[in-house]
C-alpha cells in the first residue's frame, strides 16, 4: 500500500472511463507539484499547460535528456526514473502539445484528498501542495522507487521553470514530430 492509498476518500474523482486515477500517476504529479512548491514564496506550478509540459518531460526521459542537452550541455541528468522504460499511460497530441486527459481526474483526486490546493489568479490555475501533500511527497521521495522521480522533478525545476508557453515552444522546436502529429495521436 502506498501513502496515497491511505488518503483515499470514497468520493475520489473518477475519470470519464470510470477507472480511478492510478496511485502511481497521482504520486508522480504530487512529487512534481511538491518540488515546485518547496519554497514559501513559490506559487507551485502555474497553469495546466506548464504542468502538462513538465509532466511530459518527466514521463519521457529520452525527450528530457535531449532537451536538457540543448539547454544545459554537460549536466548530469542522474538516474532514469522509469528504469523499465515503460510509460504507464502515453500522452496525446492536443492543441498546445502533449496532454493527458486524466489530468482533470488526477488533479481532482489530489485536491479531494487534501494533498494539493488549486489557486486561481487572473484565469490561471496554480497548483501547490498542502502540508499533508508535502509530508506524503517527502515520504515518497525517500523511497528507492520514487527518489529518481523526485530528483528528476528537481532538475525540471532547476532548468525548466519557465512559462507553459515557453515550455511548449521549446518542446515544439526540439521535437517537430509532436508539432506535425494529428490531434489525438498518442505520443
Amino acid at each position: 500500500m502506498t501513502p496515497l492509498d491511505t488518503f483515499s476518500p470514497a468520493s475520489a474523482v473518477q475519470p470519464p472511463d470510470g477507472k480511478p486515477p492510478s496511485a502511481d500517476a497521482q504520486a508522480r504529479l504530487l512529487l512534481l507539484i511538491d518540488v515546485f512548491s518547496e519554497t514559501k514564496s513559490s506559487k507551485g506550478i502555474e497553469g495546466r499547460m506548464k504542468l502538462a509540459k513538465l509532466d511530459f518531460l518527466l514521463r519521457y526521459p529520452d525527450h528530457f535528456m535531449k532537451l536538457l542537452a540543448v539547454r544545459r550541455p554537460g549536466v548530469n541528468a542522474g538516474e532514469d526514473p522509469w528504469l523499465t522504460g515503460a510509460i504507464e499511460q502515453s500522452m496525446i497530441r492536443y492543441r498546445y502539445g502533449p496532454w493527458d486527459p486524466a489530468y482533470y481526474s488526477l488533479l481532482g483526486a489530489l485536491t479531494g484528498k487534501g494533498l494539493i490546493e488549486p489557486k486561481h489568479d487572473a484565469g490561471v490555475a496554480a497548483y501547490r501542495t498542502t502540508t499533508a501533500g508535502r509530508e506524503i511527497s517527502l515520504a515518497l521521495g525517500e523511497t528507492e522507487s520514487w527518489r529518481p522521480v523526485r530528483d528528476r522533478a528537481r532538475l525540471l525545476r532547476r532548468y525548466f521553470d519557465l512559462t507553459g508557453a515557453k515550455l511548449r515552444d521549446l518542446i515544439y522546436e526540439a521535437f517537430p514530430d509532436i508539432v506535425e502529429a494529428d490531434w489525438g495521436t498518442h505520443l
